[in-house]
């Protein structure tokens, strides 16, 4: 493969900074989570374990999809969402007052939330009224955090941002298979209902949950049917590596939307980090290592061939979370608890390192092809792997 024209290098050089505020986001999240579950950490600190779950959802995720967003919009000020996201994720890790992350990440929320108007402005659609949503769900969750909410009163919100949005990605994807007419008014019922749930949990949290948790049932629901990963799973390579992250993230949604909806609401103990953990690592890890393949390419302008070991961490991930939740959460197992949070830890790890190791050697093939491989008279640089969704 021919590496993308000098141009696209440089913009993919100026979003690095950016990936590198993430990528230390997440680092310091897996750190904090060592030191939860009571294990060797390697570094500790009183801040680090009281950040953890926003740290790794408005901080690493969140930057994630403003960046995506941004690059999808084109222009420089989108990339104010992922700046203000990443660096009030930073400003987490350090001593400085806590209102000072704390109003960064509202603003980080509030531009995200404009991406989205402008996006309505090109092309309006119900995937977009569901990741506008998630947007909102973020902002909400920022304020109320900067109101002095505690995270798990504000779990609901950090939820919705995350699932709305994956939720708004899927969509614009089954379209392509000529979804049915009443699909997309059932897609628009469950994305309703989330949202009315979360709202409703702040006033009457125990009925708020239920209604909440037969939400995200419904809404797994539509996405199995519906999405296109079905009919992948029986492929090859990258398309069934990405079927069977999509599909095993659903499983896991449905789980935490199965322990709201019997158990109601929950603040603390095995059954909250089943909940939290089912959606954060099951759900939300699986859709990014079942897109970073084209998501990532699409920011950096690199590419990222599949790899095989890009599977193994993700099923090294989905059976460690067997091990943790389903084992240590609710059979109340510490060893099984621990052993699994480490093993989480590890299939993160590595996912980026397999996927960083497979990026910079298809880059350097590709760089060292096109040096000594003469141009014909039609040659040009060949793009990374677009994203479909830019097709706005």
């Amino acid at each position: 493969m021919t590496p993308a024209g000098p141009a696209a290098r440089r913009a993919g050089a100026r979003r690095a900074p950016l990936l590198l505020a993430a990528g230390v986001c997440l680092l310091a999240g897996l750190d904090a989570a060592l030191v939860l579950l009571g294990l060797p950490a390697p570094v500790t600190g009183d801040r680090l374990p009281q950040v953890h779950g926003v740290l790794l959802v408005l901080g690493f995720a969140g930057t994630l999809v403003a960046l995506e967003r941004a690059v999808a919009l084109g222009g420089r000020w989108p990339h104010l969402a992922p700046a203000a996201l990443g660096g009030g994720g930073l400003l987490l890790l350090t001593p400085v007052d806590l209102a000072v992350p704390r109003l960064l990440l509202v603003a980080g929320a509030t531009v995200l939330t404009v991406l989205y108007t402008r996006f309505w402005q090109r092309q309006p659609g119900p995937a977009l009224i569901a990741q506008g949503a998630g947007a909102v769900s973020a902002l909400g969750a920022a304020l109320l955090w900067l109101g002095g909410l505690d995270v798990p009163r504000l779990l609901p919100w950090l939820v919705a941002f995350l699932v709305l949005t994956i939720a708004g990605e899927r969509l614009e994807l089954a379209r392509v298979a000529l979804l049915a007419p009443r699909a997309e008014p059932a897609f628009l019922a469950c994305v309703g209902a989330v949202v009315t749930g979360v709202v409703t949990t702040l006033m009457w949290p125990a009925a708020g949950t239920l209604l909440l948790g037969a939400a995200l049932l419904a809404l797994v629901a539509w996405l199995v049917v519906h999405d296109v990963a079905r009919r992948l799973l029986r492929s090859t390579g990258l398309p069934r590596f990405s079927a069977a992250c999509l599909l095993a993230g659903y499983a896991w949604l449905g789980l935490a939307g199965a322990l709201w909806l019997l158990g109601g609401p929950v603040a603390e103990g095995s059954r909250y980090d089943a909940v939290v953990h089912a959606v954060f690592l099951g759900f939300v890890m699986s859709m990014i290592m079942a897109h970073a393949p084209v998501i990532l390419p699409a920011v950096l302008r690199r590419p990222l061939p599949y790899h095989p070991g890009l599977a193994v961490a993700a099923w090294l991930l989905h059976g460690s979370l067997i091990l943790r939740v389903v084992v240590g959460d609710l059979r109340e197992i510490r060893g099984a608890w621990q052993l699994g949070g480490a093993l989480n830890i590890a299939a993160v790890l590595l996912f980026v390192l397999t996927a960083a190791t497979s990026s910079v050697t298809a880059t350097r093939r590709a760089a060292a092809v096109s040096t000594t491989t003469p141009p014909g008279p039609d040659a040009g640089p060949v793009p990374v792997p677009a994203d479909p969704r830019n097709d706005r």
